[in-house]
């Protein structure tokens, strides 16, 4: 066993969760904390020997939080996961080696995914790499942002080589395009009251590729026909193209979801001028 914990965020995932499950063979603590599922999420983590909790959903860095702050575990390391996550062999045996060997001063490890659609990795169309902090030291770390989150972390943040499986689609077109639609509508609420972000030409070169591609994106909502150029981006410039089906498939449906934030932003600048819609 490895002295990690894991903790996975549900809601409707019985379709998902039995393989995420089976990849953490090697944890002796795996929670599961659900938002209210009315499928058989709860039982099947049950039936793997997971600890359950349940927790009304409002957004992504309150409900980690929750996680990470009010719930008991045995280790002091914890592996955050989505239930349509997979965690291979090399990386359980990366994530053994480096917390035997690391360094002490280190309280975040940061991780790439797969993305996989139609039984292909996406690597061209899905704008990898984007580095997720997912390993983390246990009351070393805040999350901040209500969707897209971001992890604060009070010590070292360090990269791990290996990869998480990631299969967005498992439940199916039609439940990525209504999860995706509830992603816009967040996204949309968040750039709305917060205003656009800040682009310096310095984090472009900045030696963190999280602030890279923060730095990317807030160039990106400043330019006009943004959901086109994010399409012409992923299927031209990254050669997604290369990729068949999956990668126009992919490639459509981000820019969809682009778009989608865009009209919703100007439909609350609307509303907030008291202009019909």
């Amino acid at each position: 066993m490895i002295e990690v914990s894991v903790l996975i965020l549900t809601l409707n995932e019985e379709m998902n969760l039995p393989r995420c499950l089976a990849s953490l063979y090697w944890c002796n603590d795996v929670v599961v904390l659900d938002s209210k599922s009315t499928d058989r999420t709860q039982e099947i983590a049950a039936s793997h020997n997971a600890r359950v909790f349940e927790r009304e959903f409002d957004n992504y860095a309150a409900q980690r939080n929750f996680g990470l702050n009010e719930i008991t575990y045995k280790n002091s390391w914890l592996l955050m996961l989505d239930a349509d996550e997979v965690v291979p062999q090399e990386l359980i045996d990366e994530i053994k080696i480096i917390l035997s060997t690391g360094n002490d001063k280190t309280v975040l490890y940061r991780m790439r995914r797969k993305d996989y659609l139609f039984g292909k990795w996406i690597k061209r169309s899905s704008k990898y790499p984007i580095w997720f902090g997912r390993l983390m030291k246990i009351g070393q770390i805040k999350i901040k942002r209500e969707i897209n989150e971001e992890y604060h972390a009070d010590g070292q943040v360090d990269l791990l080589r290996h990869h998480l499986l990631h299969y967005p689609f498992n439940k199916g077109i039609s439940a990525w395009v209504e999860k995706h639609n509830r992603y816009s509508s967040m996204e949309a609420n968040l750039k709305f009251l917060q205003g656009p972000a800040n682009f310096l030409w310095k984090h472009l070169f900045d030696s963190d590729p999280v602030v890279r591609r923060k730095n990317i994106k807030a160039l990106f909502h400043k330019l006009p026909a943004r959901p086109l150029l994010v399409f012409l981006g992923l299927y031209i410039v990254r050669l997604g193209l290369l990729e068949g089906r999956a990668g126009l498939t992919y490639c459509l449906l981000t820019s969809y979801y682009e778009f989608l934030i865009d009209i919703k932003i100007n439909e609350l600048k609307c509303r907030g001028k008291g202009v019909p819609i």
